[in-house]
């Protein structure tokens, strides 16, 4: 039952009224919970991944990374993923690397904060974490630059670097009809 049917119930006018007189125990919180299913809805299973050749190699023995968790949108390798510090910041882990399927999010992603430093006035300590987000997220594009695509090379090996061009600015004179 709800604070405000309770109020209802008890006939009070205000929900302050019936917070004074119904007290929460923690055996009534924990069968809230447990009613609501919370803990059941939010326990997902990742899938731990092994590269077999880096185990056959021997790469483990020098401290290169073996072991993968699959978080569907990219792939972590901190051994110690369950004690994880960084958990739901993967874009600034070391340990992180993304799938290539979320290139277009972290394109969208970027864009996002262009458009925030653009329209948005930031103190300087926003403008800071802003600027920290593109920086996490310009590496992340970064690694994806060496992903091979289904049609072949990666884009690093099909793109050459921009070149800022300018073009000439011509006056244009209309005669008058």
């Amino acid at each position: 039952m709800t604070l405000f049917e309770l109020q209802a119930w008890l006939g009070h006018r205000s929900p302050q009224s019936t917070q004074y007189y119904a007290k929460i125990t923690p055996t009534t919180l924990t069968r809230a919970y447990t009613d609501a299913g919370y803990f059941e809805r939010n326990v997902r299973t990742i899938e731990v991944l092994i590269d077999r050749d880096a185990v056959e190699s021997g790469a483990p023995a020098a401290g290169e990374p073996w072991q993968y968790y699959d978080l569907g949108h990219g792939f972590c390798n901190y051994t110690f993923f369950e004690q994880c510090p960084h958990r739901m910041a993967c874009a600034k882990c070391d340990f992180y690397t993304p799938k290539d399927g979320s290139k277009a999010l972290l394109l969208e992603a970027k864009d996002n904060l262009q458009r925030m430093l653009a329209a948005v006035p930031l103190t300087d300590d926003e403008r800071a974490a802003v600027d920290e987000g593109k920086a996490a997220l310009d590496r992340l594009l970064g690694q994806l630059a060496d992903v091979p695509t289904p049609a072949g090379p990666t884009p690093r090996q099909i793109s050459t670097p921009a070149q800022a061009t300018l073009l000439p600015i011509i006056e244009i004179n209309r005669r008058p009809t």
